[in-house]
């Protein structure tokens, strides 16, 4: 019965509620909480994925009244290690390709800097780089760069500038490009017929709307709700400029939520006991008293 009601939870946590929670409308009022509950969900289906590999063995031998055989058991605990080694080496491989595409860039944008206008902004590790098209983002890593092109100079004020800055940073800060690369791993090392783009897209557009908190509470509101206008009103008239994806979400989430009520105290506690509860409660449940009586029937 535990592997069936760990395999039904992976299947429901993998396939069911991603969707639901894609498309939810609160965690735009709580992203920081909601990317924690995204993080718990993942962990719990790889949880109840290795539960259901070391728990179906011996629940088969033991309702047919034979003893625990050590082949099954043997070859219970290698799949359990594939799924681990699997998910080790995606994640190895997503943070080493990572690391070798931002040193590569860094080393680009350290090249191509415009010294003078970051001596102007005062920021030591910004990097300005010459062209109409308005670019800001960040490069992470020990030696980490926040990269801006002229075109944001020319298009926002200097309150908007520090505004696009201290988002860039929090991203900085608060380490999100590790949150990014496990889910990408995670992603990566799924089974096709399990897998699902909801958390990756989900996660990425939670992690730009916490920045933006961010740099609300830094810079002021209405300076970062003006450089996002700006900048998304001078990016499609930049020739061949691709749209940010995620620019049009937090605009009106900004415009939606620029009040003294958007920040909920109680939503995030109770995401936040959510995502713990959802890590705890299957392996007090299901796994502890499984585990007893599988060590009773199979004594060390």
């Amino acid at each position: 019965m535990t592997a069936l009601l760990l395999g039904a939870l992976g299947l429901t946590l993998s396939l069911v509620v991603p969707g639901i929670l894609a498309h939810a409308d609160w965690p735009d009022r709580a992203p920081a909480a909601a990317v924690l509950l995204w993080q718990a969900i993942t962990l719990t289906g790889v949880l109840c994925a290795l539960g259901v590999v070391l728990a179906a063995p011996e629940e088969l031998t033991r309702t047919s009244g034979q003893p625990v055989a050590a082949a099954a058991l043997v070859a219970a605990l290698l799949i359990a290690a594939v799924i681990v080694l699997r998910l080790l080496w995606s994640l190895y491989g997503v943070t080493r390709r990572s690391r070798a595409r931002r040193a590569k860039h860094r080393m680009l944008v350290d090249l191509l800097d415009r010294v003078e206008h970051r001596e102007e902004l005062g920021v030591d590790n910004l990097r300005v780089l010459q062209g109409a098209l308005p670019l800001a983002y960040c490069v992470p890593g020990r030696e980490a760069r926040v990269v801006l092109s002229d075109g944001v100079l020319k298009v926002l004020n200097r309150p908007e500038v520090d505004a696009v800055l201290a988002h860039e940073q929090t991203h900085l800060r608060h380490r999100h490009e590790v949150v990014m690369e496990s889910f990408t791993a995670f992603y990566r090392a799924v089974p096709r017929p399990l897998r699902s783009r909801a958390p990756l897209d989900a996660v990425h557009l939670l992690l730009e709307m916490a920045a933006d908190d961010a740099a609300s509470r830094l810079a002021g509101p209405a300076p970062l709700r003006a450089a996002l206008e700006r900048l998304g009103d001078a990016v499609p008239l930049a020739e061949d400029a691709a749209p940010d994806p995620t620019g049009d979400a937090r605009r009106r989430r900004l415009a939606r939520l620029a009040t003294p009520h958007h920040r909920s105290v109680a939503l995030n506690a109770v995401v936040t006991a959510a995502a713990l509860g959802l890590l705890v409660l299957p392996t007090v449940i299901l796994v502890v008293p499984w585990l007893d009586v599988a060590l009773d029937t199979f004594p060390l």
